[in-house]
């Protein structure tokens, strides 16, 4: 546990990435091959479900700690992180015992107090505040809060461990997909010699776009690109392998038993498939609105009115493997072809090709994105015809060319304070709208402003308070912030009768009074328009 925590001290102090890389090289040529497995774990963000309610852990450190349960929250806001508010608390206020476990004992006494009686994690979690100090018992505690990050990315995480084994990023980048248990594996198990090895279920890693935020001139000949719609569904894999059938969505989700619709492919799609594309409700040869997909996500029974209300179909764009050969190396034109081909001779109908799109220059094609909405997707995927399926995002091959976003202005009522390093600033806004002379919430945001902004706003907040509510303020409603977003959906939870999807503040209207913010009835006409 030691070294970890040196590890992360390491990571923590500096921000250039080959120093990052180095430290996490200098830990896996010195772990066990346990401990190795459950720090790469971490590092990426598999962590522990939180075993405790954080009530519960709230009256257990007061009591630990003997400071009342009121002073602990009011540390709490101020810290803006249960966990290392905890560790504050706890390292002032017992001696600590010389520390026995290793990562994988932390690991296992965090798993076994989910199961434990709530006398005995009491009696569990003081004994592992009395054997950890410093930054062993901030990451024990971040564990316990369900809350441990770590400021890497998978992406260096990867190069580092392609730096210990010499390999090639890649291979250790595929090896790594999917859901695997690191209590469960160990770690020259799931790096493996040979890709062949793998197990039929991996997908590969997805290539990702980066946005285009240059003018598409730049790129050269639009006769060079593949150009499709940007449907706003679920990216996801479909995999057939060994007569068995895998579906998985870009965030390493396995979903298979979620679309009952794709088990025919089990029998209809030649062993040795992988297919790229995008999950999305589909109807009377049309897609629909991803709020229909949203009746789907999370739901345990698929009765046969839901499957009936939002059948999903994959809109195919790309061919991954074909007949048991891994062939992302290809130019993109020929693994289409032969998406082309695969489809025409193992037809299906929740196999739709997708749509490539021809413009006679660029300027034809901004039109079309423009108005992308009218027809039906976010705008378009722009996809050189030579580019290969490469691994993450790179720049140069794959860009995505949104429409722009809806907006509308909104008053600000409330404001909450951040977390980390953001704890002392009010960061989380709540907007409202018009609804006669009543201003009626309609979004919560909290990205899109820069720190020299939120610092003035943070000031004006503390100057302009009406009521306190632990870490939220209702401010006078002055302020307008114009509020972008990517769709709108009807909603019966919400006062203003909808709900955004990824809002996020635009700008500050310093220029605009808080009367001449938007109406009830203007994002009412905005959701008509959406949907039409």
């Amino acid at each position: 546990m030691k070294a970890f925590a040196a590890l992360f001290d390491a990571i923590d102090q500096t921000t250039k990435t080959t120093r990052k890389v180095e430290a996490i090289v200098r830990y896996l040529e010195t772990a066990t091959d346990e401990d190795r497995l459950l720090a790469i774990a971490i590092l990426i963000g598999n962590k522990p479900k939180r075993p405790v309610k954080t009530t519960l852990l709230r009256e257990w450190v007061s009591e630990y700690t003997g400071i009342p349960l009121w002073l602990l929250e009011e540390s709490y806001y101020v810290v803006g992180d249960l966990g290392e508010t905890i560790s504050l608390l706890v390292s002032h206020h017992h001696q600590t015992e010389d520390n026995p476990y290793s990562l994988r004992e932390v690991f296992e006494h965090i798993i076994a107090l989910q199961k434990m009686p709530v006398v005995q994690q009491k009696k569990e979690l003081f004994r592992l505040w009395q054997t950890n100090s410093g930054t062993a018992l901030f990451l024990v505690n971040k564990m316990l809060t369900g809350s441990l990050r770590v400021g890497v990315s998978k992406k260096l995480v990867v190069k580092a461990i392609a730096k210990f084994l010499e390999k090639d990023e890649r291979d250790i980048e595929h090896q790594m997909m999917g859901k695997w248990d690191p209590m469960q594996m160990q770690f020259q198990e799931l790096f493996l010699t040979e890709n062949q090895l793998l197990a039929t279920h991996i997908p590969y890693p997805f290539c990702l776009a980066y946005p285009l935020e240059t003018a598409p001139d730049e790129l050269g000949a639009v006769k060079d690109w593949i150009i499709e719609k940007k449907l706003d569904g679920i990216r996801g894999q479909v995999i057939v392998r060994a007569s068995d059938l895998f579906i998985w969505s870009r965030g390493e989700d396995l979903l298979t038993d979620k679309f009952p619709e794709f088990e025919i492919l089990r029998h209809s799609l030649p062993d040795g498939t992988v297919i790229d594309g995008e999950i999305i409700p589909w109807k009377d040869g049309e897609p629909l609105l991803f709020s229909v997909m949203q009746t789907r996500i999370g739901r345990k029974n698929l009765t046969a009115k839901i499957l009936k209300e939002a059948p999903l179909v994959m809109v195919c764009y790309d061919l991954l493997e074909w007949q048991g050969k891994d062939i992302r190396h290809y130019p993109l034109h020929e693994r289409r072809s032969l998406l082309v081909q695969l489809l025409k001779q193992h037809p299906s109908e929740v196999l739709i090709l997708s749509e490539t799109l021809s413009f006679t220059n660029w300027q034809e094609a901004d039109v079309f994105r423009e108005q992308a909405r009218s027809h039906q997707c976010e705008g378009l995927m722009l996809k050189h015809r030579e580019s290969v399926y490469e691994v993450g995002r790179k720049k140069g091959g794959w860009w995505k060319w949104k429409t722009q976003p809806l907006t509308i202005d909104g008053v600000m009522l409330y404001a909450q304070s951040g977390h980390g390093r953001r704890a002392n600033l009010f960061t989380d806004y709540t907007f409202a709208v018009w609804d006669g002379d009543v201003l009626i919430p309609f979004a919560k945001a909290y990205s899109g402003l820069t720190d020299k902004e939120i610092n003035v706003l943070d000031k004006w907040i503390k100057q302009h308070t009406l009521e306190k509510f632990g870490p939220v303020r209702s401010v006078k409603p002055e302020q307008v912030f114009e509020i972008a977003f990517e769709g709108i959906n009807k909603s019966t939870r919400h006062k203003s009768g909808v709900a955004l999807r990824f809002p996020r503040i635009l700008r500050w209207r310093t220029d605009k009074a808080a009367k001449d913010a938007n109406t009830k009835e203007d994002l009412l006409q905005l959701l008509k328009n959406y949907e039409l």
